[in-house]
């Protein structure tokens, strides 16, 4: 058997050695388990997170990533970049806020998709699978990804999209979406507070790439009991962290302006 095949059936191997395990698992298991020399097994791995397969977290600690096991599927491209870039910030995100972080991206129509998260370590939290794509007018994350667009596509987009009241208290008015839009932009982030769910709130700031367009946005969802009293502390968590994503993207350009709140 040549190197290649070799290699592939190693990497077949790992990927379905993750996808079995209940948590995430050390080198030392991995390679105890497998039977493979250290250093394959690290650069294995190391290939499987930088395509955004599997998910290192600290300490060295390498998972599936969840979207390959119950969501939009395998990643490639600038999304698994992007998740490569994502996880250790949303696993410093969620531990510097006590509450689950999302990545989200567009996704077709000017909706959005999550495509890698790190979920509360509080017994009541909130979580979603990574799956299908949700509306951008009453996130978070859509309204970010909105106000990155020119004035003429925000309004395609709300004369094409149908505006769902999901809860009492979602944003139906165009010219009050086109406020909150215009608003976001100014802030440098967006709120949505129970207006996809009730008892969830959730809290975006755009991320970019060298060139300093909106590629995604971080993501805050908070259990609305939680949010009023942690609201200012969890918009500086999730501000520093999407610069920290910046900069490791390669975009050190300024960031929006933030008002007084």
């Amino acid at each position: 058997m040549n190197n290649d095949v070799k290699s592939a059936g190693r990497i077949l191997e790992l990927l379905e050695l993750l996808a079995r395990a209940s948590e995430p698992l050390t080198l030392r298991q991995i390679v105890a388990e497998l039977d493979y020399p250290k250093s394959s097994a690290f650069n294995l791995l190391q290939t499987l997170v930088s395509r955004g397969y599997a998910v290192r977290e600290e300490p060295e600690r390498y998972r599936l990533n969840e979207a390959c096991r119950s969501g939009p599927g395998w990643t490639s491209g600038r999304d698994a970049q992007l998740i490569a870039i994502a996880q250790p910030i949303l696993q410093k995100l969620r531990d510097d806020t006590g509450e689950s972080t999302f990545l989200g991206v567009p996704s077709p129509g000017r909706r959005v998709k999550t495509i890698a998260k790190c979920v509360s370590k509080q017994t009541i939290r909130y979580d979603s699978e990574l799956a299908g794509s949700f509306p951008s007018y009453c996130s978070a994350i859509g309204r970010v990804l909105l106000a990155a667009l020119e004035p003429r596509l925000i309004d395609e987009y709300l004369a094409s999209e149908r505006l769902v009241k999901h809860t009492d208290y979602t944003v139906v008015d165009r010219g009050e979406i086109r406020r909150i839009i215009a608003e976001t932009r100014s802030l440098g982030y967006s709120i949505s507070d129970q207006e996809v769910e009730i008892g969830g709130s959730g809290l975006a700031a755009p991320v970019h790439d060298l060139t300093g367009k909106v590629v995604g946005a971080l993501n805050v969802a908070v259990v609305t009991a939680r949010f009023a009293m942690n609201r200012d502390r969890i918009i500086d968590a999730l501000l520093q962290c999407a610069r920290e994503f910046d900069l490791r993207n390669g975009f050190k350009g300024e960031i929006p302006a933030i008002e007084q709140r």
